[in-house]
């Protein structure tokens, strides 16, 4: 990677100390009063060597002793309001981070997510997350005080003796040449294992949610080695992170140490000549060790930038997603009306060049409910979802109420229509916030209102605690009938215009399918209503039937006109004719056994 984009992605990481500059400003400040400190302690022992111990003084040591204590509780406290500082800015920023991140997050369109795994978002909101946390509250400061102790205390080794000083400071060029090597090696090396981090936490995120089918089909083993081959990986890129620190770290560390013992040979020498007094000898090397220890951690500081920067890096790819589905400038609410429905030639594409509907022009006037059937990948959802504009239409345009929904806020447009999916995804909360989920002011009495439509009020009241009960993650206590009512429960309860149901009686069985059926026929009642369905029975509810192939508009028309005229309707509904009677069969051969069996007791 260059370094114009690494040093690009430290100034942005930079611009999240923004909001807190005046914590970082009393941060530096504490942290120079801290080293003025350390730095007059010193000073102190000098003098303490020179005036009080040499002379035997006891009157100027007691005075001494009293200045140390001093500067050595100043110095405590001044330590202590800095970290105290320094890490509530770290959380501060962390917070901002993780917030500025989620909030970009959920208004990202569908088609984000279609290209990203959930693990590997996850770990950019958790791991890298916290490498800039880390980096940008503490590191930062430490840092800085580094670069604070060397400025100083190079200046104190020249006012006291510029020689040794001199001596002191000539491993600095070769210091910085295997500072700028360890840069150079680290960053790509820790950018990769952050990637393969989240590699692991990809893993671990599928089986954990799939934890079924993997139980399912026996395959626990593959699935444990498939963890263990990516957890492998982590460690090897981790070791040869590891190696690099290995070497370079030690290197940084020791190079100091030559300019130590150089100045001890020099100085011990200038004692024995009278150049230079016995407390200044230990005083300059007592400056020297101050100076050494921000030079050998001079490596570790590098690699906590370089990982920062590299989780930076991969925060800053989600943040800088654009939002492919926005409000316009120009945007306004969607104005009153029943929930007429137009497409306008329609054409739409996920990938350029393979397109999924096209020239697709029909209207669905007010309160009128359509049926939309075609084979599998005819692009039935594909189109339901141009509604709430999930996605933008390629070519054409979608109106609602006489608006193109691209010139209508998301929010107004999204609260006037209800979506039912085939698989619907329900919180870790209760059943009566579940409902409530897209209005946050909705009476109880709405609540229930919503559920008896959806045929629900009966199964939520016999639960523990009933409308409050809280129902397991993704509504895992509950069968897929319930969770589907609910589901349709809470589509109901916002009282949208236009209803969109994918397949949304796919999961039940038939007594509970009739039920829904039932709630269903009056809660389309004055709405305009797009059903996606492979059921005889569910399409029976259309006023029309509209037929896709293909992704185009084959036929439409009712049900008696399109078993005339439509090859591809004829033979979708002579399947589920079949089907409904295999299902009547069946059904029968187990009553009839149910008889026979109570007849024989």
């Amino acid at each position: 990677m260059s370094a114009v984009p690494y040093r690009h992605t430290f100034v942005r990481l930079l611009g999240f100390l923004r909001p807190y500059k005046l914590s970082l400003a009393v941060s530096i400040v504490l942290a120079v009063g801290s080293q003025a400190a350390q730095i007059a302690l010193i000073w102190v022992t000098k003098h303490v060597i020179d005036s009080a111990l040499t002379p035997h003084d006891s009157h100027k040591l007691w005075l001494s002793v009293w200045a140390i204590v001093g500067l050595g509780a100043a110095r405590a406290v001044l330590m202590a309001g800095r970290r105290l500082i320094s890490g509530k800015q770290a959380l501060a920023v962390e917070m901002d981070m993780r917030q500025g991140l989620y909030a970009h997050l959920v208004r990202l369109s569908f088609g984000f997510y279609d290209r990203h795994q959930t693990g590997q978002l996850m770990s950019r909101a958790t791991v890298d997350l916290q490498g800039v946390r880390f980096f940008l509250g503490y590191g930062l400061i430490f840092f800085f005080q580094n670069v604070l102790t060397v400025v100083s205390v190079t200046a104190v080794l020249f006012v006291f003796e510029w020689k040794l000083a001199l001596i002191a400071l000539a491993i600095t060029p070769a210091l910085v040449v295997v500072a700028y090597r360890y840069s150079h090696v680290a960053h790509p090396t820790l950018r990769e294992v952050q990637q393969k981090l989240a590699d692991v936490a990809t893993v671990a995120e599928e089986n954990i949610v799939g934890v079924h089918v993997v139980k399912s089909f026996a395959q626990e083993p593959q699935e444990q080695r498939k963890f263990e081959e990516r957890s492998e990986s982590v460690f090897d890129q981790t070791i040869r992170a590891n190696r690099q620190r290995a070497l370079y770290v030690p290197l940084i560390s020791w190079i100091p140490m030559l300019a130590q013992a150089a100045v001890l040979l020099v100085g011990a020498r200038m004692v024995t000549r009278g150049e230079l007094s016995v407390g200044g000898f230990v005083a300059f090397n007592l400056y020297l060790g101050m100076l050494v220890m921000p030079l050998r951690s001079l490596g570790m500081w590098i690699g906590q930038a370089q990982r920062a920067t590299a989780s930076g890096e991969r925060i800053f790819q989600i943040m800088d997603e654009p939002e492919e589905i926005a409000d316009r400038p120009s945007a306004a609410e969607l104005p009153p009306g029943g929930g007429a429905l137009r497409f306008e030639r329609v054409g739409f594409e996920y990938l350029d060049g393979h397109p999924v509907l096209t020239d697709i022009d029909f209207d669905v006037p007010p309160g009128r409910t359509i049926a939309l059937i075609g084979h599998t990948g005819s692009g039935k959802t594909t189109l339901t979802s141009l509604v709430p504009r999930f996605y933008d239409v390629s070519a054409g345009r979608v109106t609602v109420d006489g608006v193109d929904v691209r010139e209508v806020r998301l929010i107004s447009l999204r609260r006037a229509i209800g979506v039912i999916s085939q698989d619907p995804f329900l919180f870790s909360t209760t059943v009566r916030e579940n409902i409530a989920f897209g209005r946050a002011d909705i009476t109880d009495e709405e609540v229930v209102h919503a559920a008896r439509l959806a045929q629900a009020h009966e199964f939520i009241e016999r639960l523990p605690k009933g409308y409050d009960t809280v129902i397991g993650e993704r509504g895992i206590t509950l069968s897929g009938g319930q969770r589907q009512r609910l589901a349709i429960a809470r589509a109901l309860a916002v009282d949208p215009r236009i209803l969109i149901l994918d397949d949304a009686t796919a999961s039940v069985d038939a007594t509970t399918e009739a039920r829904i059926r039932l709630g269903l026929r009056e809660a389309k009642r004055g709405r305009t209503t797009l059903i996606i369905a492979h059921r005889l029975s569910t399409i029976a509810l259309a006023d029309e039937i509209v037929v896709l192939d293909g992704g185009r508009i084959s036929a439409r028309g009712t049900h008696d006109e399109l078993l005339e005229t439509s090859s591809v309707y004829r033979d979708i509904y002579e399947h589920g004719l079949l089907e409904r009677q295999f299902a009547d069969a069946v059904e029968a051969r187990a009553g009839a056994d149910a008889e026979a069996l109570e007849a024989a007791s």
